[in-house]
């Protein structure tokens, strides 16, 4: 079975890497944000002119990240989203949202000590992993029915 992946959540850890290496061999397609930080903060007004104003700033980087996510989203056939430990991931949630809403089945990724935070959200899944491996065996199974 062939599959597109969408890794959403954290960028700062390289847990996207450890699952696509783990993941070698399978018939999975990834896909993602863009996760240069700076390029994604920045993308609105390089491309469309500064803003004095923060608000505006975000905002115009918000949209235009939004062409991306959404069409990925949409194309997409599993979402892979993650929660990492430094930083909230608010957007994270939005994307499992969105996917649920899509219907997409979704795998999440966190820590034991977000269970409580992030009940909702894993109640929407269709698997909670701990570890990037454990979404990666999962992958393996779903797309080659083997453990």
């Amino acid at each position: 079975m062939e599959l597109n992946v969408y890794l959403a959540g954290e960028i700062h850890t390289d847990w996207r890497d450890a699952i696509i290496a783990a993941c070698g061999g399978l018939g999975i397609e990834w896909s993602g944000p863009v996760t240069d930080h700076a390029a994604s903060d920045d993308c609105g007004v390089e491309i469309f002119g500064a803003e004095a104003n923060k608000f505006w700033h975000d905002r115009k980087g918000a949209l235009l990240n939004a062409v991306r996510t959404r069409t990925a989203l949409e194309r997409c056939d599993v979402l892979v989203v993650c929660f990492g430990e430094k930083y909230k991931q608010w957007n994270a949630a939005f994307d499992a949202g969105y996917a649920a809403a899509l219907g997409k089945p979704i795998i999440v990724l966190h820590a034991p000590e977000h269970d409580h935070a992030l009940k909702e959200v894993d109640a929407a899944a269709n698997a909670v992993a701990r570890t990037p491996d454990e979404v990666a065996r999962a992958l393996r199974y779903v797309t080659a029915a083997k453990l």
